[in-house]
């Protein structure tokens, strides 16, 4: 699951709706709602967040709290490191080969440092 994914998961459930409801609402298949939880595809449109927020009835921070999962939701991430030092491209290259080998709390604490 993305982190996107997770988010309107908790939202649909929240609001007491199936994925073939909300579907509906946004005239979109359920297919599409479940890969878009389950991760199986990338971020939405602009337009498509818009439609999910009103959905939702979500607006400013929170409308951007979901833009800004969004943006981190991508599924399938390419990271160009040309022009960066060799670390940078082991640093790359080492998560891409080992990340489905890390434990919850190695991510974390990966993603602790990366927030800063």
């Amino acid at each position: 699951m993305t982190p996107l994914g997770v988010k309107l998961r908790a939202l649909r459930e929240e609001k007491g709706v199936t994925l073939s409801q909300m579907a509906a609402a946004l005239e979109v298949t359920p297919a599409y709602l479940s890969a878009l939880e389950h991760g199986k595809r990338g971020r939405p449109t602009t337009l498509r967040l818009h439609q999910i927020c009103a959905y939702f009835e979500i607006i400013w921070d929170e409308a951007d709290d979901l833009r800004r999962l969004a943006d981190i939701s991508h599924p399938k991430v390419t990271i160009d490191t040309s022009g960066l030092s060799s670390e940078a491209t082991e640093l790359a290259n080492r998560l891409a080969n080992q990340i489905g080998e890390l434990s919850v709390a190695q991510i974390n604490t990966m993603l602790g440092t990366l927030k800063g």
